[in-house]
């Protein structure tokens, strides 16, 4: 059985004893602040072969019963029925789609039109799931999660009324899109809270960090109204893991149009900011996908690009607010995890530079560990300008049109060096109607009145139609207003436990 720790230490264990999957996902965060991994991790490798003809179900029960061995056969099986249904607008979840000589995977046909669907949808029943033998009974998960955007709904949309579960998200303020705020502010359910903080998204993250580590929190959380707290961020393995499952999906959708044959390499282009979903296509290499390279994008906040190109990783610098706000993030969390693997598994290493992250706001990696990074990754990051110049050329060129953090993919790819004989799969992690009005002024179209008359514009001008879940926001009321410090988002944590 795949057994779990922290990147920063083996003994990060209950009562002595390593974790399994099911209390790694309950737990969310390790207790020294690290990352759970597992050292068995492509141990266990997934037979490609096997998969061509399979739906992206019986494929998401192949990997996902390779990652997390505790879980049967039946519970696996029940999870992937409920979190890939009648939900997604896409029988195929994840469909592959040509772009020009290229490919774009479409990650965003689930119910909140954002990647985070493919994860978010099925952590909650895995949650479901976690509840220890002779444990508590009254005992509850209070999910506790910053958001940059995307995130924040679908977890919402996940866990909303939920059987003993809560969950309270955590988004900065005046940082994110209109419609990605609504989504969150309206979102209906007894057991769900939604805050506004100000700061960004990275001040939010590191308090939520923070509060995992609290044991005053934790213990009087547990007393007072049994509930303990876990994390549907991608730092929790049990969010992280099911992305795994769209690279294996795509590299089957290229078998079976004849785009490659088996054991062809290919290469995938992701806009990420958390790290998180590039992340997962590294361990799908690590279980066995011919992956070639991974090519990480990134906005103006480009702290990934200076990484991978120089060694250091810098968080101080300036801040970005940019038109493709979920990527606004200057503290990656799941680099943490690549780097455990790529030094060899090595947690006083990982210890290391992340105390000098915390205590300096910087690290640096030795060269040969840079080196070997960079066999595998490489990286680009877009502008403001560029962003827009590559929604513009993409409708131009392909007649398909993208989101912005899409659209930073998009501008990297196309200037990354081309191996005629390697396809390249572009990640497309939004609906553009997520960010009408950016779309619309990108594409040369009026994107004077709200973000609704925009969606109208774009929808009319490519014919393509805005999701339901997304217009129907225009007479939807919110739930929750109002802003607070970071430093009280302690107390918001307390008075959403008291409620449950």
């Amino acid at each position: 059985m795949n057994t779990f720790h922290s990147t920063r230490g083996v003994n990060d264990a209950i009562n002595g004893e390593a974790l399994s999957a099911k209390q790694a996902i309950r737990r969310g965060l390790a207790e020294d602040g690290g990352l759970f991994v597992t050292d068995a991790l492509g141990e266990r490798t997934v037979d490609v072969a096997a998969l061509v003809g399979k739906s992206y179900q019986e494929i998401a029960a192949s990997v996902l019963g390779a990652l997390l061995d505790d879980f049967d056969e039946a519970e696996l099986a029940q999870c992937i029925a409920e979190a890939y249904g009648s939900q997604w607008s896409d029988a195929a979840i994840t469909p592959l789609k040509p772009l020009g000589d290229d490919y774009v995977l479409e990650l965003f046909n689930g119910p909140t039109c954002a990647f985070k669907d493919v994860a978010l949808q099925i952590l909650p029943r895995f949650m479901a799931r976690t509840t220890p033998a002779g444990g508590d009974a009254q005992e509850k998960i209070m999910i506790l999660t910053a958001t940059s955007g995307d995130t924040g709904k679908a977890a919402l949309a996940g866990f909303a009324d939920a059987p003993g579960t809560g969950i309270t998200v955590f988004y900065p303020e005046g940082k994110v899109s209109e419609i990605q705020q609504l989504q969150m502010t309206t979102q209906a359910g007894s057991n769900v809270n939604v805050c506004a903080v100000r700061g960004n998204f990275d001040d939010a993250q590191s308090a939520v960090k923070e509060l995992f580590s609290d044991t005053e929190l934790a213990q009087e959380l547990a007393q007072e109204h049994h509930v303990v707290l876990s994390s549907a961020n991608s730092i929790n393995v049990g969010r992280l893991v099911p992305q795994v499952v769209y690279y294996f999906s795509a590299y089957v959708q290229l078998v079976e149009r004849g785009a490659i044959a088996l054991g062809d390499g290919v290469e995938f282009c992701v806009p990420t900011g958390n790290f998180g979903d590039v992340l997962a296509g590294y361990y799908a290499k690590l279980l066995g996908l011919p992956v070639k390279h991974l090519i990480v994008a990134s906005d103006k906040n480009n702290v990934l690009f200076d990484f991978l190109t120089s060694g250091t990783y810098n968080r101080q610098r300036p801040f970005y607010q940019t038109i493709s706000p979920s990527m606004d993030i200057l503290v990656s969390s799941n680099l943490e995890r690549m780097l455990y693997y790529m030094a060899d598994k090595d947690p006083r290493l990982i210890q290391m530079l992340m105390s000098d992250l915390k205590d300096w706001g910087a690290f640096e990696v030795p060269e040969p560990l840079l080196a070997k990074i960079r066999t595998l990754f490489g990286t680009g990051w877009a502008d403001e300008s560029q962003v827009r110049e590559a929604i513009h050329d993409c409708w131009e060129r392909n007649r398909y049109v993208i989101d912005p953090h899409t659209a930073c993919g998009y501008f990297v790819m196309q200037r990354m060096p081309r191996d005629p004989a390697t396809p390249r799969v572009l990640l497309s992690t939004a609906s553009p109607y997520k960010f009408p009005r950016v779309v619309d002024e990108s594409l040369g179209l009026d994107a004077s009145g709200s973000d609704f008359d925009c969606m109208d514009t774009l929808a009319a001008a490519t014919g393509t139609t805005a999701p339901k879940s997304l217009r129907d926001l225009e007479h939807a009321q919110p739930r929750f207003d109002g802003a607070i410090d970071i430093d009280a988002m302690r107390d918001a944590v307390k008075d959403a436990a008291a409620k449950l």
